[in-house]
Parts: C-alpha cells; sequence; structure tokens
C-alpha cells in the first residue's frame, strides 16, 4: 500500500503522515528532507543554492547521515530548499531512491506514507491513497514561528509569513514538479484543526476510501 501525502510548508503533512504511518504500521519516508538534505550540503560546501551544478552534485552523492544534521530544520536551509527542489537535475537524482522506497518497503512494512511536494502527480501517480493538506498562509506562518521559537531562533512572524508566501509560489510556479493537488486525491484543510484533529479527519478519509 502506497500513501502519498502532498501539500505546502508548514501545512501540518509531515507529523500527519508520521502518525498515520505509526497508526496503520506502515514506512515512513519524508522526501522533503532530501530536498533539505541536498540544500544543507550546497550551504556547507560554501555554494549559492540557486546553482545547478552545484546541486546537483549535492543530490548525487547525498549522504544520508546529514539528515540528522541539527541545522536540516533551519529557515535557511527551507529557503535553499525551495531553490534545489525546483531544479530538474536534482528531483531526477532523488526520484529513483524515492520510487524504489515505494515499491520496496524496508523489511517488515507492507506499504509506505510518503510526504511531500509532488507524490501524488509524478512520484507515484499510482498511490492507493492520496491526500492534500493544506492551511492558511498565516496559520502556517504561526506554526512555523511558534517552532522555531521553541527551538531558540528569534524570529518575527512577519519575515516567516513572507518566506510562506515566497516559498508558496515558488512550489506552485516552478516548471519541475509544481505544487499541485492531484486529480484524485482528498482535501484536508488543517486552518482550524490541531494535529489531533487533522489526524482523526485524514484517518476518516482513509477509511471511507474503503482500502
Amino acid at each position: 500500500m502506497i500513501i502519498a501525502i502532498d501539500g505546502p510548508s508548514a501545512a501540518g503533512k509531515g507529523t500527519l503522515a508520521r502518525k498515520l504511518a505509526s497508526h496503520l504500521g506502515l514506512a515512513y519516508l519524508d522526501t522533503g528532507a532530501l530536498y533539505r538534505g541536498v540544500a544543507l550540503s550546497v550551504l556547507n560546501s560554501g555554494a549559492d543554492p540557486r546553482d545547478e551544478k552545484a546541486a546537483q552534485k549535492a543530490a548525487e552523492g547525498l549522504d544520508l547521515e546529514i539528515l540528522n544534521d541539527a541545522h536540516l530544520r533551519d529557515e535557511k536551509t527551507g529557503e535553499a530548499a525551495s531553490y534545489v527542489a525546483a531544479m530538474l537535475p536534482v528531483r531526477a537524482a532523488l526520484l529513483k531512491f524515492q520510487r524504489g522506497f515505494a515499491e520496496s518497503p524496508p523489511s517488515g512494512y507492507s506499504g509506505v506514507v510518503i510526504d511531500g511536494r509532488d507524490i501524488g502527480t509524478v512520484v507515484c501517480p499510482g498511490a492507493d491513497f492520496k491526500l492534500f493538506v493544506t492551511a492558511s498562509a498565516e496559520v502556517r506562518a504561526r506554526r512555523r514561528t511558534l517552532e522555531m521559537r521553541d527551538n531558540g531562533s528569534m524570529v518575527s512572524m512577519e519575515e516567516i509569513l513572507r518566506s510562506v508566501q515566497e516559498r508558496d509560489e515558488r512550489d506552485k510556479l516552478r516548471k519541475n514538479s509544481p505544487l499541485v493537488q492531484a486529480e484524485d486525491a482528498y482535501l484536508l484543510d488543517t486552518t482550524n484543526l490541531d494535529i489531533d484533529g487533522a489526524f482523526e479527519k485524514a484517518l476518516d478519509l482513509f477509511k471511507a476510501s474503503n482500502l
């Protein structure tokens, strides 16, 4: 079984995907972390994340250990990730890994939950269940601001809101695998939901799909 969860940044799709995977006994893959890993590798090398050759080199030689780096979730890394994720060579390099994970889950698992921006449209268009998770930009910015402040980063919500809106625009308008809801994906708006409420709604949609 393949469950694809897509949506913009800070909509709650990652937390939701992990909860669904745990509840259903499925393996979980955060594809956004892969792109962040590429972005952080580029930044660590001193290169510009807009440099396609540098990003491609980082993607093709990605060391998965970087996914444990403390700076993976930094706002700067997220910004850089939105640039490298728009590059076709980077997406091509990571697509094979993502599809391989979906088609051959880790030992002991009968299926996977994968979240990202283009899972239901490009990576796994034939997924058994698709969910598009979203929320207003203001709510997503508030969530991200609180998360960063909890981690010790004193940022303003205005700054984060601007960053969220700019990233939304880049994700939606990029030529390669833009952020878009798959035609057969269920829509879940988490603007007025906490994570428990979102999980219950997602579970209800999953049950309604009769899988």
